[in-house]
């Protein structure tokens, strides 16, 4: 960005990226706040600082690749913890934080309430901070999720994306600030959805993997894991967990559009990518979703001898990348 402002090809860094503050003033989301990003890469970001700053929609070279729900941008106020609020507030998004302290179905444990993926994506980051830094737009923010005489859970995320490129990358640094130990179960929920997704699309995984249906209807889809459909109407879901061995990757081709993603993340705290296909007609999307859990719930995770562990003051960093290329 420097070379191109000392030889007099720009006067403003705006001329070649866009970094703003807006605020939406209609629907659901009203009241809320969006840093929007466009990276002379053809990259388009929402940055959700009231939502944890998670990401909202996407796209690149103006095609839409995030996937968006019915229920559409969401507000913190909407947002109820009853057992199945969740469908009609779950936005979609590029990115959907799940946990910190429980992620899948509704549950109760220890006699507490957890609702269906935990609370982190109802949590306002605070001391946000967004800015262009040489060749890269860096925003930075931090989120609490607390209970009186309870946990105290810290994320410090930072989020980097190249001013002249078109991926994103999201580093969190999770600190128990409590002198006690404290079960922590997350989930980096990315959505894709037409027309980056369409039975024209392909999913390319790493060979060396081992894959896990999670139902007896996703049994019926082994084998057929990495294809895609028309919309189906009514077609149930299916949830794959992919274990990678060694590389931690996946690729989503779509030859029609010219286009690929890569979504890449840290395989030793995130060792387990949940897949998630849906091809129902109006819920059609694929989540490729980073994990340290299998999104059973805290207490159906504390009874399979899975749910994770972070020692009193310990931290966790978690870095999940999201890149989109030409084909």
């Amino acid at each position: 960005m420097q070379d191109l402002i000392r030889t007099g090809y720009i006067g403003n860094p705006a001329q070649v990226c866009t970094l703003r503050r807006v605020t939406v003033s209609e629907g659901k989301a009203k009241g809320t706040e969006i840093i929007e990003v466009k990276t002379a890469g053809g990259l388009d970001l929402d940055i959700l600082p009231d939502a944890g700053l998670d990401i909202g929609q996407c796209r690149f070279r103006g095609a839409g690749m995030s996937w968006m729900s019915k229920n559409g941008p969401d507000s913190p106020a909407v947002i109820h913890p009853y057992e199945t609020e969740f469908v009609n507030t779950f936005p979609g998004g590029l990115l959907y934080t799940c946990g910190l302290r429980s992620a899948g179905p509704a549950n109760r444990d220890g006699g507490e309430w957890h609702p269906l993926h935990g609370r982190y994506h109802s949590l306002a980051a605070e001391q946000v901070c967004a800015e262009i830094l040489g060749d890269e737009i860096v925003i930075r923010g931090m989120v609490r999720e607390t209970a009186l005489f309870g946990h105290c859970l810290e994320v410090r995320r930072k989020i980097t994306i190249p001013v002249f490129g078109a991926s994103v990358t999201v580093e969190d640094i999770v600190t128990n600030q409590t002198p006690r130990d404290e079960e922590i179960m997350q989930i980096y929920h990315c959505n894709f959805g037409y027309p980056l997704l369409s039975e024209r699309a392909r999913l390319v995984l790493p060979q060396e993997r081992e894959t896990i249906p999670r139902t007896e209807f996703a049994k019926t889809g082994l084998g057929r894991e990495c294809g895609f459909e028309k919309p189906v109407p009514g077609e149930e879901e299916r949830v794959f967990f992919q274990k990678m061995r060694r590389e931690y990757w996946a690729r989503l081709e779509n030859p029609d559009l010219d286009t690929n993603m890569t979504v890449s993340w840290s395989g030793d705290t995130l060792p387990i990518l949940s897949q998630w296909r849906s091809m129902a007609a109006g819920d059609y999307v694929l989540g490729l979703e980073p994990a340290n859990c299998y999104i059973m719930g805290r207490s159906g995770e504390r009874e399979n001898g899975t749910l994770p562990v972070l020692k009193a003051f310990e931290s966790i960093s978690n870095t999940v990348k999201i890149e989109f290329t030409k084909g």
